[in-house]
Formats: structure tokens, C-alpha cells, sequence
């Protein structure tokens, strides 16, 4: 077997476990997704039911819009190495055809060699006429291996013949394949053109009560504001009882110290840092760019900062953290050692955790439960609380913050990469 057709036939073995692997990934995938689009349906006909807001609709229908869209990239993709596949075996089939067209040229010519001497006599005189032992023996032998090769031959024509046949079938199958991942990409189209259709009524009537999304939109950035400043509340507090804490350890190492310097210390805006304190502090430090992320699976659903609202541009929302959406049922997690400073009751149903790293705090708004207590040592990726799914939206989202005392920084650039 030559050089060429030794690679030919690695590349195409290679290839085959690879894009079977894809394809394995590629269908647990759509599966997945199948199932989300399915869930958002689901909240979407809860939806009518209990008459929630347009803004609410709009937002689950552009949930399921991208789902849908991610749905037929996943399809495209499967019908990508699907070709592939199918380029790669008739490749083969190609070559098979080519090598069986040669051995079924060179094996009726020895069968018509054959059929001329096929007679004992013949083989005999053959073998007679030899001008010594030697040359009789070398005879035989040729006769001998005449008949192998004859033999291995036949063999080798059923062999290619038998690998010919399966590579038809299996071409034939991926055809079939292909049609069907065709048909359900033009199904999935179809259906993504309707819930387009459907966006742009949703977006229409929210231009016709605008006053009214607005109105509602503002209500929740009151609600923000509202906790936004309990957050504040509470670092400030954290800040004035570590300082208090500082300077009455700094009054007992030295009496001296005058009242001017106990009050500096008592009233500074930033926490003054024990030495232990600051080795906590330093470590969150160092690993900016490298915390866990606060859930174990997720996408930034909202940034920090301000920003356009999603859906009315012309009205901005700020945001003193990130929102993080993810699976229902999911719980929140500590992104580094600390320690809980503060359980926060929103309402009997929403509750939020503050935990102190030195003079770093990290926050984590909207939990159904809380599974840690004020004071408690936590460490990273603990799981400190069940996040909440709203009745209202049917999301799951976390919003998490991070604070240097009073100073909030972007989440994001904290936490790695995903």
C-alpha cells in the first residue's frame, strides 16, 4: 500500500472519530437547548395566564428568540461535519471503486490464463520439461504460489467488496441524515420568523404604553436604589465598627495616643486594616481577574454600570453590580475566603449576603435561602444560598456586587474569564 493511500486512510479515520465525537456534543446541545426553548414556552403560556406585564412577555420572548437562534447554529453545525462525513466517505468509495476495478481486470486475466492451461497434462509438461531438479523445484513452487495469489485475490476482491457495500449503505444513511437536519433547520426557521413577528408586535404596543414600561422600569430601579443603599448602610457600618475596634486596640497598646487620633481613626471613610486584615485583603487583591464565578453556570444578563435599557434605549438603568442569570434551582456560591458581615432581609422571599475579605466585601442579592450565618468563616465556591426564581419572569438572577469600602468595582473584571 502506498505512502498516499496510507494517509489518505489515517486522515480519514481521524476524521471520523472526531466529527463522531462532535456530533455526540453537537446533539447533547440541541437537546439541551430543545429543552430551554421548551421551559420558556412553558413561562410564556404562565404568562397569559396570570396577565403579567408586556415588559415581562417581551423579555421571555427575546429569551426564547435567541435559544431558538442558537438552536439552528447548533443544527447548521451538525450538518457542517455531516458533509464532511460525507465528502470523506466518498473518498473512499472513489478509491475502493478504483483499487476493485484492478484487481477484477488482473484476476480475469489469471482466470483466463488459467482456463488455457487448465488441464493436468499440461501442468505436468510443465513441470517435464524442466532442463534439471532445480528448475522443476523453482516450477512447483511458482505453480504453488500462482494458486495463492489466485486465491488471496479472490479474497481480497470479496473483502474490498464487502467495505465497499457498507460505505454505500452508510453514505446512504447520512443522506437520509442530512435531509432530516435540512428539514428541521427550515422547521426551526419558520418558527423563528413567527416569534420574530411576534417581538415586533410586543415592541410595537410597548411604543403605544410607553409611559407605562416606563413608569414600571422606574419602580424597579427605585426598588434597586432602596437595597443599593441598605448595601451602603451596611458597609459603612462594617467600616465604623472595624475602626472602633482599630482604635480601642491602638488606645490599650498605647495610652498615650491622643483622642484627635482615636476619632481620625474612628470616623476614616475606609477600613483601617489590622495586619491579619490586610493579608486577607491583599490575597482577594492579587486575584483580581481570577475569582470563581458566583454561580456554577451562567451568562451576564445585565453590566455594571450605567447603561441603555434593553428594551427602551432612550431611558438609562444603572447597575452598582452585575446580573447574572442562571438555571432554576441554582444555588450562589462565595467567590473567595471571608467572612459573613451581614444576612439582609429584603422580604419574607428575597435575601441577600454580604461577606467581608479585609476591606473588600462581596455581595449576593436575591436569594430564596441562605444557608450561612453572620459571622460564620466561609470559603471559596462554598455554596452560601439558593437564588431565587421570580413569579414574575420565571428567571433565576443573581445579582452580585464588589466593594473596596464604599467604592464599587466592575464584577466582572474580577472574576475569570468564561
Amino acid at each position: 500500500m502506498s505512502k498516499y493511500i496510507l494517509t489518505l486512510l489515517l486522515i480519514f479515520m481521524t476524521s471520523f472519530s472526531w466529527s463522531q465525537t462532535q456530533q455526540e456534543k453537537l446533539e447533547q446541545r440541541k437537546a439541551q437547548l430543545i429543552k430551554e426553548i421548551q421551559e420558556q414556552e412553558r413561562l410564556l403560556q404562565s404568562q397569559d395566564q396570570k396577565q403579567k406585564s408586556v415588559l415581562t412577555t417581551i423579555i421571555q420572548q427575546k429569551e426564547k428568540i435567541r435559544l431558538r437562534e442558537n438552536l439552528i447554529q447548533t443544527t447548521e453545525k451538525q450538518a457542517r461535519i455531516l458533509k464532511d462525513e460525507m465528502y470523506l466517505n466518498q473518498l473512499a468509495i472513489n478509491k475502493l471503486n478504483r483499487e476493485l476495478k484492478d484487481l477484477k481486470e488482473d484476476y480475469a486475466q489469471m482466470i483466463v490464463k488459467s482456463y488455457k492451461s487448465r488441464s493436468e497434462q499440461s501442468r505436468a509438461m510443465f513441470l517435464l520439461s524442466s532442463e534439471n531438479f532445480l528448475q522443476a523445484y523453482k516450477r512447483a513452487q511458482y505453480m504453488k504460489q500462482y494458486t495463492s495469489y489466485r486465491k488471496t485475490q479472490g479474497e481480497e476482491i470479496k473483502v474490498k467488496s464487502d467495505k465497499l457495500a457498507d460505505l454505500n449503505n452508510k453514505l446512504d444513511t447520512q443522506k437520509t441524515e442530512k435531509q432530516k437536519l435540512i428539514e428541521e433547520q427550515e422547521q426551526e426557521r419558520i418558527v423563528l420568523q413567527k416569534e420574530k413577528e411576534e417581538q415586533e408586535k410586543l415592541a410595537n404596543s410597548i411604543k403605544k404604553d410607553k409611559k407605562k414600561i416606563v413608569a414600571e422600569i422606574k419602580k424597579k430601579q427605585q426598588e434597586t436604589r432602596v437595597i443599593d443603599q441598605k448595601i451602603d448602610k451596611l458597609i459603612k457600618e462594617a467600616i465604623a465598627e472595624a475602626n472602633r475596634k482599630a482604635a480601642a486596640a491602638a488606645k490599650k497598646a498605647n495610652p498615650n495616643t491622643t483622642v484627635a487620633a482615636t476619632k481620625a481613626t474612628e470616623n476614616s471613610t475606609k477600613i483601617v486594616l489590622t495586619p491579619e486584615a490586610k493579608i486577607v485583603s491583599d490575597n482577594f487583591k492579587a486575584n483580581k481577574g481570577k475569582l470563581p464565578w458566583p454561580v456554577e453556570k451562567g451568562q451576564v444578563t445585565l453590566k455594571f454600570g450605567n447603561q441603555p435599557h434593553p428594551e427602551i434605549s432612550s431611558l438609562t438603568v444603572h447597575s452598582s453590580g452585575i446580573e447574572i442569570s442562571t438555571t432554576d434551582g441554582s444555588n450562589a456560591r462565595a467567590v473567595f475566603d471571608g467572612e459573613v458581615y451581614s444576612i439582609i432581609y429584603v422580604s419574607p422571599v428575597q435575601k441577600s449576603v454580604m461577606i467581608q475579605h479585609g476591606d473588600f466585601f462581596t455581595v449576593y442579592h436575591n436569594l430564596s435561602s441562605v444557608s450561612v450565618s453572620k459571622g460564620q468563616k466561609v470559603s471559596r465556591k462554598q455554596s452560601i444560598g439558593k437564588i431565587r426564581t421570580s413569579g414574575d419572569t420565571g428567571k433565576t438572577v443573581l445579582k452580585f456586587m464588589i466593594s473596596q469600602n464604599t467604592t464599587y468595582a466592575n464584577p466582572q473584571s474580577w472574576l475569570t474569564p468564561m
